[in-house]
């Protein structure tokens, strides 16, 4: 498939706005389950970082961007950690729903957990960060998902695992 106006790398407010918008979602999910205790944001933030392992190491080094400035902004990041790897991997990947099962869980941890929290101990403020997180994770990731990124992305002419998923 060829993309009019692909991006060879995409300008820097792209990723800016994509690292903020995960870092948001993690922060919220953080504040979220600090109501726990610090174990359990610990476990979160754990989980968090094997989360970005996972794709640094398994997406970004077969990626087009590996080392160029990506629409999410690990292509620059992924050098730092990994070596690149054969990037018909990434294109004969088959992706499945069952994959984006931690994905989800980035911010469904935050969002049951504070619901379970609320039946205890409710406050708006919980509240409030539960609908903002859901907001942000949902419908703000789909438009830069959906507008600002797929939709430039040099990789879809290439082939993209996520792209035969969602097609």
């Amino acid at each position: 498939m060829k993309i009019q106006n692909s991006c060879e790398n995409y300008p820097l407010s792209i990723p800016l706005l994509s690292i903020l918008l995960s870092l948001s979602i993690y922060a919220i999910g953080i504040f979220i389950l600090s109501g726990f205790g610090l174990i359990v944001v610990l476990l979160y933030v754990v989980f968090c970082v094997l989360f970005e392992y996972r794709v640094l190491s398994k997406s970004c080094r077969y990626c087009y961007y590996y080392g160029k400035l990506c629409g999410l902004g690990k292509g620059k990041l992924a050098p730092l950690f990994f070596k690149k790897g054969d990037p018909k991997i990434f294109i004969e990947k088959t992706v499945s729903w069952k994959d984006l099962i931690p994905d989800f869980l980035v911010f469904l941890i935050p969002v049951l957990s504070g619901i379970f929290y609320l039946f205890f101990c409710f406050n708006f403020l919980t509240l409030a960060l539960i609908v903002l997180i859901t907001i942000l994770a949902m419908p703000v990731v789909g438009f830069m998902r959906g507008c600002l990124l797929c939709p430039k992305c040099k990789q879809l002419e290439l082939g993209c695992p996520a792209q035969k998923l969602f097609g």
